[in-house]
């Protein structure tokens, strides 16, 4: 079924991988509930939403599209949820949100049922491509060292180097050196010990403790949130459609590019062609539909899964892996949300996968500067901004520019330039 020998991967690679994968992305199951909790949404409605929206979806690219791509709900939408759409406006419950997130999911459900998602995909300039996979590991590690308080924020320069004799600091430079050398030496699962050997070194140094227990029953106080029937109906009476066209526009190039550079990094790009596009590109598009009855904000494929990538997951089985341990994880809340809470146990390997991400900048034509700057722009923004999509868009509107005044505009995809548009329109006039 996951076609393990085809992909040159083994069952217990990608268990491992799947491990791997749910141990950088768990954090989502505590954050995204802390977050929407500031727009009024029950803390234990949205860690359950959360799991069910983060099961469906890495379920489905599993067995339906064999990719090693985790869904979840996505960070900075959840924070557009909670603090532009519900915090600014009074008049919009987080029960009418929710509508919106509804209402944006069904359309990503009928574009992804179409040809264009998949045509977007091929009509993205290679250049572009690499510049987005490249970002995307810049930003990663970028978080794994602001996390820990490696860096740290600055009043002048921003950022600049954190307290490194700090405990959170200490052990995730720890963690980074252990899992470094395990890669080094070519040990399978370098990511995974080094984060089991973290976490013990975490226990014993008094940075990890189950002060609340270790087992709970998942729980969903309001049962679902929305009803779907209303929830056009509620868009149309609070006009929600900028806040619909956001949530549309940012899921769709989040989840785009993401996928793009997962699955480049993982060779499994055929040319400029995803196989299997449509497959895997409902997979967050069902899951935004669904997550948002039962109370979380749009989902998003998840760039942790290229931890998963780096420790050899291939194929759908390391999706599945992901999505079990998640209905695990359901039941250990206090375990879960002791572990993700500590940063420094997952954080060497997001610093590890940036750095082996940044690796496609070598295939990026720095001989042309109409190819080498939208690249460029893309993976200077990304880290900068904290998000994905401002960087894609950044890319796209300055890519078509150049090559108009280089004289060069029928080199590009018509849908490059209909984006290029949107997203000048969505950074220019939309909150963001």
């Amino acid at each position: 079924m996951f076609k393990l020998k085809e992909n040159g991967t083994t069952v217990k690679t990608e268990m491992i991988a799947g491990l791997t994968t749910f141990l950088t992305m768990v954090y989502i199951v505590v954050v995204n509930p802390v977050i929407l909790a500031d727009a009024g949404v029950p803390f234990n409605q949205v860690f359950t939403a959360t799991i069910i929206a983060t099961v469906i979806g890495t379920l489905w690219m599993a067995l339906s599209a064999n990719y090693p791509i985790a869904i979840a709900p996505g960070m900075g939408l959840n924070a557009y949820f909670a603090y532009s759409v519900v915090g600014t406006h009074t008049n919009i419950s987080y029960q009418v949100a929710f509508s919106a997130v509804f209402v944006a999911g069904i359309i990503f459900v009928i574009l992804s049922l179409t040809p264009f998602r998949k045509k977007l995909i091929e009509a993205i300039p290679d250049n572009l491509k690499y510049g987005i996979t490249a970002g995307i590991g810049l930003f990663i590690a970028f978080i794994g060292l602001r996390l820990t308080g490696i860096i740290t924020a600055h009043p002048t320069n921003l950022v600049t180097l954190g307290d490194l004799h700090a405990p959170s600091a200490l052990l995730a430079l720890t963690g980074l050196a252990i899992t470094l050398i395990l890669m080094v030496l070519n040990v399978n699962g370098a990511l995974f010990i080094g984060m089991i050997v973290t976490g013990i070194i975490a226990f014993f140094t008094g940075q990890l403790s189950f002060d609340n227990g270790f087992v709970s029953l998942p729980t969903l106080p309001e049962g679902m949130v929305i009803n779907p029937l209303h929830a056009f109906g509620d868009v149309v009476q609070y006009g929600l459609y900028a806040v619909v066209f956001s949530f549309l526009l940012v899921t769709i190039f989040d989840t785009t590019g993401t996928m793009i550079g997962v699955a480049q990094q993982a060779g499994l790009m055929k040319g400029k062609s995803m196989p299997r596009a449509r497959e895997a590109l409902l997979s967050d598009s069902i899951a935004t539909t669904i997550g948002a009855i039962f109370g979380t904000s749009p989902t998003s494929a998840y760039i942790e899964s290229s931890s998963g990538v780096a420790a050899g997951g291939r194929t759908g089985l390391t999706s599945l892996t992901v999505a079990v341990l998640f209905i695990l994880a359901a039941f250990f809340g206090p375990v879960v949300s002791a572990v993700s809470g500590l940063s420094a146990i997952t954080a060497p390997a997001l610093i590890i996968v940036g750095s082996l991400m940044m690796g496609s900048i070598a295939k990026i034509n720095w001989n042309d500067l109409e190819e080498a700057f939208p690249a460029f722009l893309i993976i200077l923004s990304m880290p900068l901004t904290s998000s994905i999509a401002t960087g894609i868009a950044l890319g796209f509107i300055s890519y078509p520019l150049l090559k108009v005044v280089k004289g060069k505009w029928r080199e590009v995809h018509l849908l490059v330039y209909v984006f290029a548009i949107l997203f000048f329109y969505q950074l220019a006039f939309l909150p963001h």
